[in-house]
């Protein structure tokens, strides 16, 4: 049995990418999505002590104008972002980094990053380093032939106090670790986008693969009871359109829903009065009733700058996109934000670091588990095997909504990753891997396993060699 920490070295990093074509269009906020790229990495560690190797991998999609989403910038050049954030982290990691535990190993890859990358926005900056640690923590686990919760639960990522914030120095991190306990099983949280047909009578472009397209045909799949629905920030608009949705759900026993703001609106003043509309509408007293949160309302340029005032007292607020760094957490709770979102693509230690918050803090502070699309296969396992560590029993999953299955990826890779988790996915009548949804829920079950969250890795024959990015964006 290995105990303790191991100091590794990372070796021979590999970076690429798919496209992934979606079969439905996903609108949030002002953008459209019909098409992404998903980017993969692989690499080699080599424990110092007895020169043993293992390797692991990571996969994620990169969405344009989220992660970045600034007027000026096209959707391609937001893509092109992250892969130079993604290049610039594997060069980091295959050259700069020494030898050190997991924690450690992150710790400096993402100062590094901030060093590269200066003018980058935070959350494109993080991207690379996150994927790049998904990686590493799955390498670790290979090495010492660990599942992810046990890596973590035994502190084998040697997260050590001198490696904290600040603001959790005098932290128990063996005992918070320790006392994590994995679900089996987690609701899944629909998400509902601004392009999305509400009922059967509305579904103009069917792709036709026997999937549903409406929220009806959603609900009656999939037997959903927690959904996502996405706010315009027209507060007119966003009144006909939630009554429409309420209409379908209202005819469930019993519902829960989350609404996001895509930082559609200016400040706290104007979610306050979109509130106030809300409530004003009887045939939104149910939907009302059973909102959870409202997550990341103002744009992230203006979020942390003012409190909440009045609008924290009424519902909870989370932030998500304005996680841009490690402290975005403990500004927003003193404005009045109650939660935060967790999310791979942010960084795993930043999700365990948010969650000690949570821990030390109480007061109502908590984490929510978010999606962004994530797909099939093992981006998708991954960023499940967090939620579950973390015992978040619902979740935002959409990516099997908007994407048919394990799309791009060859045909023995989605017959590996069927055979090794057959609770997760399952194959519809034409012989297409889908996630496995049952009354509302998926389960995890398969994914305790040796490595992070998944018994097999993506053919790295399958992808092309990460894109150039046609602008520089600010690196030395």
């Amino acid at each position: 049995m290995v105990t303790g920490a191991p100091a590794v070295t990372i070796h021979t990093v590999r970076v690429g990418e798919r496209p992934v074509p979606f079969r439905l269009p996903f609108r949030f906020g002002a953008v459209t999505v019909t098409q992404a790229p998903q980017a993969f990495v692989q690499l080699t560690v080599r424990e110092a002590a007895t020169g043993r190797q293992a390797t692991g991998a990571g996969a994620e999609l990169m969405v344009p104008k989220w992660f970045d989403k600034a007027p000026a910038l096209t959707p391609a050049e937001t893509v092109d972002q992250l892969r130079r954030s993604l290049g610039t982290a594997a060069g980091l990691a295959e050259g700069d980094l020494g030898r050190g535990t997991v924690a450690a190993l992150v710790r400096r890859l993402e100062q590094g990053q901030r060093h590269a990358l200066p003018a980058l926005p935070g959350l494109a900056a993080q991207f690379g380093p996150a994927l790049v640690t998904r990686a590493l923590v799955d390498a670790v686990c290979r090495l010492l032939d660990l599942p992810f919760a046990q890596l973590v639960r035994t502190n084998r990522i040697g997260l050590t106090a001198g490696l904290l914030p600040h603001d959790l120095r005098g932290a128990d991190v063996d005992g918070f670790l320790a006392d994590l306990r994995p679900l089996d099983r987690i609701a899944v949280r629909h998400t509902v986008g601004l392009a999305d047909p509400i009922t059967e009578a509305e579904v103009t472009d069917d792709p036709g693969d026997g999937l549903p397209v409406s929220l009806e045909a959603v609900i009656a799949g999939y037997g959903h009871r927690d959904f996502k629905l996405k706010l315009s920030g027209d507060a007119a608009a966003d009144v006909d359109r939630l009554k429409a949705v309420a209409t379908v759900l209202d005819r469930l026993p019993d519902y829960r829903v989350t609404l996001d703001g895509n930082e559609q609106f200016a400040d706290a003043a104007a979610v306050d009065e979109a509130l106030d509309r809300l409530a004003a509408e009887p045939r939104l007293r149910r939907l009302v009733a059973g909102t959870r949160y409202l997550e990341q309302p103002i744009a992230r340029v203006a979020a942390l700058d003012t409190p909440l005032g009045p609008l924290a007292d009424r519902l909870p607020v989370i932030i998500d996109e304005s996680d841009a760094d490690e402290d975005a957490f403990v500004r927003a709770r003193a404005l009045g934000y109650r939660g935060i979102s967790s999310k791979a693509c942010k960084g795993v230690l930043r999700s365990l670091v948010n969650a000690l918050r949570v821990r030390v803090w109480g007061g109502g502070a908590f984490l929510s588990a978010e999606d962004l699309t994530t797909q099939a296969g093992l981006g998708l396992q991954q960023d499940l095997a967090l939620v579950a560590l973390l015992g978040l029993g619902q979740g935002e999953r959409n990516g099997h909504h908007y994407v048919g299955g394990m799309a791009g990826a060859p045909a023995a890779e989605q017959a590996a990753f069927a055979a090794a988790h057959p609770d997760l996915y399952r194959r519809d009548a034409g012989g297409r891997l889908r996630l496995r949804i049952e009354d509302g829920a998926v389960s995890v079950r398969s994914l305790d396993v040796v490595g992070f969250g998944s018994a097999v890795l993506p053919d790295p024959e399958a992808s092309a060699p990460l894109a150039t990015p046609a602008t520089n964006f600010g690196s030395d």
